[in-house]
């Protein structure tokens, strides 16, 4: 049975591409990181952890040591990705991109946006972290520009969006759009009136899509997921925050090229 919870159609059927969006469903983990928590940030056992990046590698076909992760710091910086490395040495960024086959892009999120990136005809990959200040920073368009680097067009470029939080789960404060609108007043869109006074309702699924179009990518998709209210499938700092935990399972987004393009 697969451990993914969301397709994206315009990936299916790429040549040389894999991919996965992986909830919280499938793993061994247990307590509040029931039970695929795929973070080594985490206070989880290490080899719980371990054994849930496992599984996932095992659903793209990889081996457990060429499903890498960053450290990831709510940045707008890309690794380009050219051999594997260790948790003790990779980098601090927020996406990687890569055209080596065999070699797994994954990016952690609770609540933030992870994107999946392919061209398929330039066989170059990637994968983003994309919570609000590195979509407000640039990571999205700075991960397109790196797969650029690598020979991809960015008019076939496919892009896809994962679980994330959605608008009608996420309030936000009085001081949160002001840098939204600083860098584009019809940013005002993906704000709602909360239902406390002065705080707002933040769509930052509608936010990020919105990046991805405007970079001019080919092709852009929504799974439409909601990490707060789909408890038990996805993980979600928002939602254990305020049940009183200090501590969060993270979802798995990952993509990789194959060893032949057919």
């Amino acid at each position: 049975m697969s451990l993914t919870v969301a397709a994206a159609p315009p990936f299916e059927g790429l040549p040389g591409i894999r991919y996965g969006f992986f909830g919280s469903r499938g793993g061994v983990s247990t307590g509040i990181y029931a039970s695929l928590n795929g973070g080594h940030g985490s206070r989880d056992d290490p080899e719980a952890v371990t054994e849930n990046r496992r599984r996932v590698a095992q659903e793209l076909a990889l081996d457990e040591t060429a499903l890498l992760s960053v450290y990831q710091c709510h940045s707008d910086r890309v690794a380009t990705v050219t051999e594997p490395w260790t948790r003790e040495s990779r980098p601090h960024c927020d996406a990687m991109v890569t055209g080596r086959p065999g070699i797994g892009l994954g990016v952690l999120a609770a609540d933030c946006g992870p994107v999946l990136f392919a061209d398929a005809e330039a066989r170059v990959v990637g994968a983003a972290h994309a919570g609000w200040k590195g979509a407000l920073a640039g990571v999205l368009g700075n991960t397109i520009a790196a797969m650029e680097n690598l020979g991809a067009d960015r008019s076939k470029i496919v892009a896809a969006l994962g679980p994330c939080i959605r608008r009608s789960s996420y309030e936000v404060g009085p001081e949160f759009p002001a840098p939204f609108l600083e860098q584009e007043p019809d940013n005002a869109r993906f704000f709602d009136t909360g239902a406390k006074p002065e705080h707002y309702q933040f769509d930052l699924g509608g936010y990020i899509v919105s990046q991805l179009e405007a970079a001019g990518v080919g092709g852009v998709y929504d799974t439409g997921l909601d990490t707060y209210s789909n408890e038990g499938r996805l993980f979600s700092f928002r939602l254990n925050t305020h049940r009183g935990h200090r501590q969060y399972g993270r979802n798995v987004s990952a993509i990789c090229l194959t060893a032949e393009a057919g």
